[in-house]
């Protein structure tokens, strides 16, 4: 088992993690870090190159700018068109992508391991020599307004942003990842290419490759196309340091909330804030989850769905952050049906938080989450996206013999203690549909 705590001023880690893979880690001069975790046998590799900053980070003036960099680094380089780009990716049978988060952004491919030259040279290029074209700027608002607009017409979407909008309050997670129609619309070329210079730069710049995939040959490769792309290696600089992982404390904007559209379902969701991203209790939290709503066999799904026949799709989450977090309950109903739904969605809560859950049920939950992360971490994606979460989150590295003990040791007391907490903290209530503003009255 294995729990590694990185530091910011060692230049050199190996370590060997469950199943007898090797995971080493570099910290250049420059700042940049490089992470590999080596999967024998495997003949593709994923590889990410990650800066840690996201919605989260936006100050006025600059709303949106996150994700439209997110669009803008695929739209050309110097010395590639978005063209070129796209045909290097498929030229080897590739794959690539990029995702923004309220506290990350992350470009990624996985290729076949021979191919790993061509994607560090295209990502490299991408990340660190932009032009931002203003043609391609103002092509790019357009097809981010309809992304948006997408969003917007999907309201379960709509119920989980206006959900953070209402637990998080005025708190920077709070903002919707994508901006919003007014901010992309505001935000000029200069505002966006001033975040990336102030954001992508070698001590913020996190590397991670995992799969068939050589440490040194990747070192040499980040050297030689980040020295192409015109960063000095000669500028030493310490990397970024990682966010404060405690709890501050937030008042919710709104207790309750409806969204008026015409449509056949009431989408609710229903919460308060959560667990953090380092709480120690989150393994806790996924045996919670696991038993209310994560599944077939959860309490939500059972008396909602299966006795009741009330809802297609309902279930529990919890979204954790450096410093806030959200937990809620989501369920898709008949209109005339939420107030009942509402019913049973808080009284299962209730009943975890007064008698706990049984035997049984935590066995169950801990075989289905064991499982699933067994299966999950035989993918290469998988993998990379662990190196980078511990590496741009807070430094500690926890592999899966690890994670497995630490859900193996959750006892029956820690659950009914964690549902205790949330079914007694303020709630904040959303819904979209053609419901009464009155929904929620009886409840708040």
């Amino acid at each position: 088992m294995s729990v590694v705590q990185f530091s910011l001023d060692q230049p050199e880690l190996e370590f060997t993690a469950s199943g007898g893979s090797t995971v080493r880690r570099t910290v250049l001069p420059s700042g940049v870090r490089v992470l590999t975790e080596v999967m024998p046998g495997a003949q593709s590799a994923s590889i990410s190159f990650a800066v840690a900053v996201g919605s989260r980070d936006e100050v006025d003036g600059h709303h949106g700018s996150t994700h439209f960099l997110e669009h803008l680094l695929f739209k050309g380089t110097k010395t590639r068109t978005a063209l070129d780009i796209a045909v290097a990716f498929d030229s080897v049978g590739g794959a690539s992508n990029a995702s923004t988060g309220k506290e990350h952004t992350s470009y990624y491919a996985r290729v076949q391991d021979k191919a790993i030259p061509v994607a560090v040279q295209v990502i490299a290029d991408m990340l660190t020599s932009s032009v931002i074209d203003a043609v391609e700027f103002e092509n790019e608002r357009t097809v981010i307004l309809e992304e948006l607009a997408m969003n917007d017409d999907d309201p379960q979407d709509v119920a989980h942003e206006k959900f953070f909008e209402a637990v998080l309050g005025g708190h920077e997670l709070g903002r919707p990842i994508g901006g919003t129609p007014e901010t992309i619309k505001a935000v000029t070329r200069a505002a966006v290419w001033q975040h990336y210079q102030n954001n992508y730069r070698p001590e913020d710049l996190v590397i991670t490759a995992a799969g068939g995939v050589d440490h040194d040959a990747l070192l040499a490769l980040v050297d030689e196309n980040l020295e192409i792309a015109g960063w000095d290696k000669q500028l030493a600089a310490k990397p970024k340091p990682w966010r404060e992982q405690s709890s501050v404390v937030i008042e919710p904007v709104v207790s309750s909330q409806v969204i008026n559209r015409p449509i056949a379902q009431a989408n609710i969701i229903l919460g308060s804030q959560g667990l953090v991203a380092g709480d120690k209790r989150r393994y806790a939290m996924a045996i919670l989850n696991t038993v209310l709503g994560g599944g077939m066999s959860s309490r939500l799904f059972q008396e909602i769905r299966e006795k009741r026949g009330l809802a297609y799709s309902v279930y529990s989450f919890n979204q954790g952050y450096s410093d806030a977090a959200a937990f809620g309950l989501y369920a898709g109903c008949s209109p005339q049906k939420a107030a009942e739904v509402i019913k049973l969605m808080l009284a299962e809560l209730g009943k975890v938080a007064t008698d706990g859950i049984t035997d049984a049920e935590l066995d169950l939950a801990k075989g289905n989450i064991s499982g699933g992360l067994a299966l999950k971490f035989e993918s290469t994606q998988a993998r990379m996206s662990r190196l980078s979460g511990a590496e741009l989150t807070d430094g500690e590295f926890i592999d899966l013999d690890e994670s497995l003990a630490r859900y193996a040791a959750v006892q029956l007391a820690d659950v009914k203690e964690l549902a205790k907490l949330m079914f007694e903290a303020p709630k904040s209530f959303v819904a979209v549909g053609e419901i009464k503003e009155s929904l929620f009255d009886e409840f708040v």
